[in-house]
């Protein structure tokens, strides 16, 4: 589409994947999964990008969220057979694991549009990509005759962390292990994790916060001789992180399965443009929406929603990047990021120059900033939109919400829920708009009883729980009702420099 370096068609030999930093090696889907994070440092994505019709968008209509997924998958899936990738998705999103038929259905109003990715098993929008990866990497190993164990590394503010201990609990010849910033997470997350059943998985609190983590695993995965010192153990790294394209690919999914809802509920006409608003930290979520457009569906703005921690807003703004300043804790822990990896990815689609892209990490990496420029700016500006909103009128988002509409969103759908009505002012855009929700009200229960003014004083976490369902149209998760007798399972902390040690500790 105009304004983006992208190819139109796939080559017949099948989508092939590279590096945004440009090491010249290029992987079939399954490789790059197994992978994670290429040996440059940098993201994989897709040489071309595959384009569909209005007729591919329409025959979704009428389809099951799996059999949506398999076509979607099956576009960027090509060294997967079709059989692969439909028992793939059963097992994904099958078995009971969700409680919503549609998987990620779309509540209606008069004046928005609510795609609630928070009906699997962990209450939050990671499921929708997490209960799929690991079917893939296993199904990737086999392909490939991987002979060594896998090492899933994942840095989580929050959700990442039990949507991936869950999906890869007790998958064969894989291990994860997870690292969550102390005092970073609500405390159902933590229960979350601290209580995680499996053989094959570890939890550990690092002392810092979540770009901490973060930037401890990226190292990790950087450090060629840690590398060669786990190979002859048996190991190799990957990632369950959005880095992993393997993350990414389920998300485009639900793009199309909210589309093709909203024109068989008559909501929209088919071919008629809508606008997502989503709440962004790593850039993952938005990235996947920005995909979807490219390959063809009718989106017109992608307006990017942030916290206090609102670098992604500046940058949106300005075309600088800057992780040098204050980081705030807020009401919406799994936003509380200052590096969003994903944009990389974005910035490698928008120029299609690697050595750019290389340039740019570079200097963030050493410098904390980089600037693209004025030109780049605009052309990213034609697809996004960005602002950011306080804890304070999160609150009294969540509390009109719930008084106008008898609807309870959590903290993260707030934030995005204020900056569309943002966008909407600011812009007069009369676009339908979708607001994405990605987590569950009662993963954050203190806070949305606060904004809802309940009084919780001397109240824990599972009498939380029980204050928020007297409110609330939909029922406890069975996931976070379960919490209050399972036992704690892991304790483990490190410091910042000590992630390697606690890795190595793990393996044994």
């Amino acid at each position: 589409m105009a304004g983006y370096v992208m190819e139109e068609k796939k080559e017949a030999i099948g989508l092939k994947y590279s590096s945004t930093r440009g090491n010249g090696i290029s992987l079939d889907s399954a490789e790059a999964i197994i992978q994670g994070l290429a040996a440059d440092g940098g993201l994989f994505v897709p040489d071309t990008l595959p384009q569909v019709d209005a007729s591919f968008i329409a025959s979704l209509q009428d389809l099951s969220y799996e059999e949506r997924a398999e076509k979607v998958l099956g576009l960027f899936l090509t060294d997967y057979t079709a059989d692969a990738i439909k028992g793939c998705v059963e097992r994904a999103y099958g078995n009971d694991k969700f409680d919503a038929a549609m998987r990620a259905p779309v509540t209606i109003f008069e004046d928005i549009s609510v795609l609630e990715l928070w009906h699997g098993p962990t209450s939050a929008f990671k499921d929708m990509a997490l209960q799929l990866l690991p079917q893939l990497m296993s199904t990737a190993l086999k392909k490939t005759g991987e002979a060594a164990d896998v090492l899933i590394l994942v840095a989580t503010s929050g959700d990442t962390g039990k949507a991936a201990l869950e999906g890869f609990r007790d998958v064969p010849q894989i291990r994860i292990m997870v690292f969550y910033p102390e005092g970073g997470v609500s405390r159902i997350q933590q229960l979350q994790m601290l209580t995680q059943e499996g053989s094959n998985v570890n939890v550990t609190a690092v002392r810092g916060n979540f770009d901490d983590a973060q930037s401890g695993v990226k190292k990790i995965f950087g450090d060629k001789a840690f590398n060669e010192e786990l190979a002859v153990k048996g190991v190799k790294l990957s990632s369950a992180n959005s880095i992993n394209w393997g993350r990414l690919v389920p998300q485009i999914v639900y793009y199309f399965s909210a589309y093709a809802d909203l024109v068989k509920a008559g909501r929209i006409k088919a071919g008629e443009a809508i606008n997502f608003t989503v709440p962004t930290g790593n850039f993952g979520d938005i990235l996947a929406g920005f995909y979807a457009k490219c390959m063809g569906l009718p989106v017109h703005k992608l307006v990017c929603a942030s916290n206090a921690n609102n670098v992604l807003t500046d940058f949106l703004r300005t075309g600088i990047y800057d992780r040098n300043r204050d980081f705030h804790k807020t009401i919406t822990p799994s936003m509380d990021i200052l590096i969003s990896s994903n944009l990389e990815r974005l910035l490698y689609h928008m120029t299609n120059d690697t050595a750019r892209v290389a340039g740019w990490m570079k200097e963030l990496q050493t410098a904390g900033r980089y600037d693209v420029g004025a030109e780049l700016l605009a052309k990213i500006q034609q697809t996004f939109w960005a602002d950011w909103t306080s804890d304070e009128a999160t609150e009294e988002l969540i509390g009109r919400v719930y008084q106008q509409k008898h609807y309870v969103p959590d903290t993260h759908t707030a934030v995005a829920w204020k900056v569309a009505e943002n966008y909407q002012q600011a812009t007069g855009d009369e676009h339908p708009m979708v607001v994405v929700s990605t987590a569950s009200p009662y993963k954050f229960n203190g806070s949305v009883l606060a904004a809802l003014g309940a009084d919780t004083k001397g109240l824990d976490e599972f009498q939380l729980l029980d204050k928020l369902q007297e409110l609330n149209d939909n029922p406890t998760p069975r996931g976070l009702a379960a919490l209050k007798n399972k036992q704690q399972r892991h304790t483990g902390i490190c410091e910042r420099d000590g992630m390697k040690q606690a890795v190595l500790d793990f393996i044994g």
